[in-house]
């Protein structure tokens, strides 16, 4: 499928650099449109945690994503739909992604049974019982009312065998042709449904779970099931076998990947789109981004450190507050300092996209990429 087949997304490449497979792309999708390589905040409950609509606009959010499996039980896809869609449930005017819930219900170790027509699964909030097959979970996704909308797949776990992962290979392409299926009869043209390449760590899987999800046709493609416990370099291998391959007029993301040097790698191989919630989750853990590297604002040595927290950051947390003050509000249990250093974590991916896309189009990615990966693994921090 064709993405102008697709009324619901039109994507175009507008530069490519000479030197590497990156590229920069616009994204046209309902609410608006998304310039590519593009980092989306996590939302997983219609909530990016610590920070309002309004602050994700000040730190130029183009498009953020929730996940259908959370949204589903709570509050419920009837409650969305009274309230006119996500869109208007949060009162957020640009582009959402839906995450299917797939690798929610495949976490949900003990608790689900998996057979060729879904999944049953038992609430982690209430331990109900629910059945998610590939046509509701296209259904609760289309409740909802996402840009951008995922197919339900198996995320398959790790380590597995070879054997295992190509089952779920299979498995994954046969739901991504009933997912497709619903979503043309319920009215494809409102909103735009990605395929998802699965096959763990192993090239040869990657690349038949690549063709098969290709045949099926979708206006944009995903890479899942990486991130999961695997070894970074398998992780950066499965990128740079399976991106290049993905259809070059469709928007390529990939999911779940968020370090700064995993992005900008991901980059450098054709990836458009990255999600995480890493950087969000390591700011309320007192972990912040900066231009040298990470800082652990709970250490000792910022407590009388009256400097901005990055002094090349633009965001209006290094413009106005020092690593003093940071430090101050994490140390006392301030709410403040949850927002602040959200603020600034989602701030530098933001901007670390856009300076890419910079990089990009005039044709110097892999020098920025090199100067700044220099720069940043100076100070080595422990994630959070």
């Amino acid at each position: 499928m064709k993405t102008e087949m697709c009324k619901a997304l039109s994507f175009t490449v507008e530069a490519r650099d000479p030197g590497c497979l990156a590229r920069a792309g616009r994204l046209c999708l309902p609410h608006g449109e998304v310039e590519t390589p593009i980092f989306m905040p996590v939302g997983t409950q219609a909530s990016v945690k610590a920070v309002t609509r309004e602050d994700l606009y000040a730190v130029g959010a183009q498009i953020i994503l929730s996940n259908a499996y959370h949204l589903y039980l709570r509050p419920g896809t009837d409650v969305i739909e009274r309230a006119g869609g996500l869109h208007e449930f949060m009162r957020w005017e640009r582009p959402l992604l839906t995450d299917s819930g797939g690798f929610q219900v495949f976490s949900l170790t003990g608790l689900t049974k998996v057979t060729s027509d879904g999944v049953t699964f038992q609430s982690h909030i209430d331990g109900s019982r629910h059945v998610m097959t590939p046509e509701k979970a296209t259904d609760v996704q289309i409740a909802i009312g996402a840009d951008i909308m995922m197919c339900f797949d198996e995320c398959t776990k790790y380590p597995c065998t070879p054997e295992a992962a190509a089952k779920s290979l299979l498995r994954t392409a046969q739901w991504a042709v009933r997912c497709k299926d619903r979503w043309m009869e319920r009215g494809g043209d409102r909103q735009a449904l990605f395929g998802i390449v699965q096959g763990s760590v192993y090239k040869d899987l990657r690349i038949e779970s690549a063709e098969r999800t290709q045949a099926i046709g979708f206006p944009g493609y995903a890479i899942g099931g990486v991130s999961v416990g695997e070894a970074k370099d398998e992780m950066l291998e499965v990128v740079e076998s399976t991106a290049p391959i993905l259809p070059e007029d469709a928007p390529r993301y990939l999911m779940g990947v968020g370090p700064p040097e995993d992005m900008l790698h991901g980059i450098e191989y054709g990836v458009d789109m990255f999600d995480c919630v890493m950087p969000t989750r390591n700011a309320r853990n007192g972990s912040l981004f900066t231009s040298q590297g990470r800082v652990n604002i709970k250490n000792r040595q910022y407590v009388d450190d009256f400097g901005p927290l990055d002094p090349a950051c633009a965001c209006p947390v290094c413009l106005t507050y020092s690593r003093a003050y940071l430090s101050h509000l994490y140390r006392a249990g301030e709410i403040l300092a949850l927002r602040l250093n959200t603020l600034h974590n989602l701030f530098f991916m933001l901007q670390l996209a856009a300076t890419a896309r910079e990089a990009i189009v005039v044709g110097r990615f892999r020098e920025f990429k090199r100067v700044f990966l220099e720069a940043y693994s100076a100070r080595a921090v422990p994630d959070a």
